[in-house]
C-alpha cells in the first residue's frame, strides 16, 4: 500500500503538466480554446487527493492476485498471470481513479474554474453517476494498456536479471518500466482519446452515454487517424517518464520497506 501510493503521488504530480497538454490536445474544443499552455496545473488538487489511494489499490490487488496465481503454476504461464493480475488491479483502481479523472480533466479544459466548483457543478447537474462518467471507457483503456505494459515490464526485468546474473536494481526496473509504458501508451492512444471525449462530453450528448465504439466512430469520421492519435506524443512522453518514476519508485520503496 505504501510503496504503490508513494509511487503514484510522485509520478502524477511531477508529470501533471504533460497530462494537461495531452488532455487539451484531445479535447473536442481544440488545444487553444481549452486553455493552451495557460493554467497548466488546473485540476491538480483532484489528482493530489486521488493519486495515493488509486495507486495503492492497484498494487495491493496486483501483488495479491499475482501471488495467488503463481502458486504451483508453470513459469510459462507467468505472462498470463501478470495480465490477469494487472487487469483486476485496474478494475479496482478505477473505482477511485475515475471520479478524480473526471474532475481533473474538466478542470484542465476550463482553467478559469476551480476544482471545487467543477465538483459541485458535476454533482448538482449529474449526481454521483456524473463522477463515474467514462468508467467503462477508462477500464477498456486501462486493461489493454496493462495487458501490454505489465507482462512486458516483468519480461524485460527477467531478461535483464538473467543477462547480468542477479535481480535487477530499482533503476533498471525503472528503465524497463519506461520502455514498457511508452510502447503501451502508443498502441492504446485511440482508447484514451475516446475516454477523454466521453468525460468531457456535455450531458445528453451522444458521447455522454459512454459508448466507446460510438466515440471512436465519431472521432474517425470528423478527424480521421490524426484525431484517434491526438496527444500521442505527450502521452508517450508522460507515460515513459511515468513508467520510469512510477515502477522505479515502487520497486525502491518496496525494497526499503521489506
Amino acid at each position: 500500500l505504501k510503496a504503490g501510493g508513494i509511487a503514484g503521488v510522485c509520478v502524477d504530480l511531477i508529470l501533471f503538466p504533460l497530462d494537461t497538454v495531452k488532455t487539451r490536445l484531445q479535447s473536442p474544443q481544440g488545444f487553444r480554446k481549452s486553455g493552451g499552455f495557460r493554467g497548466i496545473y488546473a485540476g491538480v488538487p483532484s489528482t493530489a487527493i486521488g493519486s495515493f489511494p488509486n495507486a495503492a489499490a492497484f498494487f495491493i490487488t496486483y501483488e495479491n492476485v499475482k501471488s495467488v496465481l503463481h502458486r504451483g503454476s508453470s513459469p510459462y504461464l507467468s505472462p498470463a498471470t501478470h495480465m490477469v493480475a494487472a487487469s483486476l488491479g485496474e478494475v479496482v483502481a478505477c473505482l477511485i481513479r475515475v471520479p478524480s479523472e473526471v474532475i481533473k480533466q474538466r478542470a484542465q479544459v476550463s482553467p478559469s474554474s476551480s476544482t471545487l466548483r467543477i465538483l459541485s457543478h458535476t454533482l448538482y447537474h449529474e449526481g454521483v453517476q456524473g463522477l463515474y462518467r467514462g468508467y467503462k471507457s477508462t477500464v477498456l483503456r486501462e486493461i489493454p494498456f496493462s495487458l501490454v505494459q505489465f507482462p512486458l515490464w516483468e519480461s524485460l526485468k527477467d531478461l535483464w536479471s538473467w543477462k547480468q546474473g542477479h535481480v535487477v536494481d530499482s533503476w533498471q526496473s525503472a528503465v524497463c518500466g519506461a520502455f514498457a509504458g511508452g510502447f503501451a501508451a502508443a498502441v492504446t492512444t485511440p482508447l484514451d482519446v475516446a475516454k477523454t471525449r466521453i468525460m468531457l462530453a456535455k450531458a445528453g450528448s451522444s458521447n455522454a452515454s459512454g459508448n466507446v465504439v460510438t466515440a471512436l466512430g465519431g472521432i474517425w469520421r470528423t478527424q480521421g487517424l490524426s484525431g484517434l492519435f491526438a496527444g500521442v506524443v505527450p502521452r508517450m512522453a508522460a507515460i515513459s517518464l511515468g513508467g520510469f518514476i512510477f515502477l522505479g519508485t515502487y520497486e525502491k520503496t518496496r525494497q526499503l520497506l521489506l
